[in-house]
């Protein structure tokens, strides 16, 4: 089945997926705009990583690529997050629109799963607490997915390509987003700020023979 979904709608939809309501710095926690998630989902959806496929996203939050997923007619979504809290807030937005995707409460090192295409909006590993959890997030959905979609703050991707290289994988297409921080935990000087952060869509390089 094709989607009648137009861009705008998608992003209409997602727009009511509730935030986090008490977001934990820990875990670096900030809700992925919906009309960012509207452009990254559409992108995937017309290169076929959607439609038919299993899509799985990993630290989901409240499921704003999931749900995107899930309408957009992937065949299975999964969304992994070690926070129970987000978790439950994804599922009953789910159960509410009658969506059928599969939240679980795991730690992603733990997590078991094999995927057509991972889509995620990992932990920037900006805080200390959290430093490197992207490249952690990254490695474990290049493992598991054929096709990887993952934001990451731009001043990162040399490094993150090298990584990607080592994995045998490589950046297929990568696109530059302002995203938008809300100033929402002590730290923050702003009540709102922007970072530059590329979303990459990554493939599997063919084996070497």
């Amino acid at each position: 089945m094709v989607t009648t979904m137009k861009k705008k709608q998608l992003e209409m939809f997602l727009q009511k997926i509730p935030d986090f309501n008490q977001p934990k710095p820990s875990f670096e926690q900030y809700q992925t705009p919906a009309t960012i998630a509207a452009d990254i989902l559409f992108y995937a959806y017309q290169n076929h990583d959607i439609l038919n496929k299993t899509v799985v996203d990993l630290g989901c939050g409240t499921g704003m690529f999931t749900v995107g997923s899930k309408v957009l007619n992937a065949k299975h979504v999964i969304g992994i997050d070690i926070d129970v809290d987000c978790i439950s807030l994804a599922e009953s937005f789910a159960q509410k629109h009658h969506l059928d995707i599969t939240f679980l409460v795991q730690d992603i090192l733990k997590s078991d799963f094999s995927a057509d295409t991972v889509i995620m909006n990992p932990p920037f590993g900006a805080q200390k607490a959290n430093q490197h959890a992207d490249r952690v997030f990254l490695e474990k959905a290049i493992r598991n997915a054929s096709v990887v979609y993952s934001l990451h703050l731009t001043k990162t991707v040399p490094f993150l390509t090298k990584m990607i290289r080592s994995l045998n994988a490589t950046i297929d297409d990568t696109f530059e987003i302002s995203f938008p921080l809300k100033g929402q935990f002590t730290f923050h000087k702003k009540l709102m700020g922007r970072v530059s952060v590329s979303c990459l869509r990554i493939i599997h390089l063919p084996a070497e023979e």
